[in-house]
């Protein structure tokens, strides 16, 4: 495996930063849509110029409706931010009539104020629990739902964990999420063997990207709340793809007791990647389904597939 893919891999869960060399269309924009859905270049332009905030997102005058009555927390995976990461959910959920929020996460001094997830998941839940009492104090709500990519549903798990949100949270949505750890490939377990992971996962602290070494599947994080037993209460969701290179194995990322979906399970010819769900159609129907309490046997159009990345 060349060192640039090791490297990649090794950022635990790549966030829509690699979709700036992706090739991909965002689904249409329904027809009574106010706010366009975006594509790849809104999220490109998003990652650089408004990192903190997408279409529809944040907007703290929003009070829930009683056809969806709780509001939704989008958060972003590693290496990414809310400004790209949602480009295509976040205003599709508003023009459903949710209030929509999300909030970056993990930043160090590395991050330039871009790059999200980095810090220790300790730090990131901690972080993504204040931002979810500030959307309850806001809204009135009792219970948020969540929809987190990668890093972003490890915090979700976080959240119900260790900060007494499985009273607080209505639905779960992870797209590749990571909270049961990854072996980047076998990458973690290769540097293990050779002894080496410490060196390397020494290298993540001091260069700012503890988050990195906490993701691992052997991590003393990961091991930790994977002891936890994930709270009844909340309906949990996981979407996986087949072809995700960097929360691995794939399975890994099913939750006990979850409707745990793979989308080539639905769409055979799908080959999105693990950066990709975020413009996947299918997905994205899969993830408006569960949030609007849909059938569980719901099945997507297998139209306008996300990047194979």
């Amino acid at each position: 495996m060349r060192l640039n893919r090791t490297a990649a891999l090794s950022l635990a869960c790549a966030g829509t930063a690699a979709a700036l060399f992706a090739t991909a269309a965002a689904p249409a924009a329904h027809a009574e849509s106010t706010l366009p859905i975006g594509n790849l270049g809104d999220a490109a332009a998003g990652y650089l110029f408004h990192p903190n905030s997408s279409p529809g997102m944040n907007d703290w005058d929003c009070k829930p409706s009683a056809a969806h009555p709780d509001p939704v927390v989008l958060l972003s995976g590693t290496f990414a931010n809310i400004g790209s990461n949602f480009v295509a959910l976040a205003p599709m959920l508003k023009n459903a009539g949710y209030c929509v929020y999300g909030t970056n996460f993990g930043m160090t001094w590395l991050s330039a104020g871009r790059v999200g997830g980095l810090d220790t998941e300790t730090a990131s839940g901690n972080q993504v629990s204040a931002f979810i009492d500030k959307v309850l104090a806001s809204t009135g709500a009792q219970k948020v739902d969540i929809v987190g990519h990668s890093q972003g549903g490890s915090m979700g798990i976080n959240y119900v964990k260790l900060h007494d949100g499985g009273n607080k949270v209505g639905t779960y949505v992870g797209w590749g999420q990571s909270a049961n750890g990854t072996t980047l490939s076998g990458i973690q377990t290769l540097g293990k063997s050779l002894g080496v992971l410490g060196i390397v996962n020494l290298g993540f602290e001091v260069f700012g990207a503890p988050g990195l070494r906490d993701q691992q599947v052997d991590s003393d994080y990961t091991k930790r709340t994977t002891a936890i037993p994930l709270p009844q209460g909340p309906k949990y969701v996981t979407i996986q793809t087949k072809y995700d290179h960097v929360v691995t194995p794939y399975t890994t990322q099913s939750l006990p007791g979850a409707q745990n979906i793979v989308v080539q399970d639905l769409c055979p010819t799908d080959n999105v990647g693990h950066v990709g769900f975020f413009l996947d159609s299918p997905t994205l129907q899969l993830t408006m389904n569960a949030l609007g309490g849909g059938p569980a046997d719901f099945k997507p159009s297998c139209t306008g597939f996300g990047p194979a990345l």
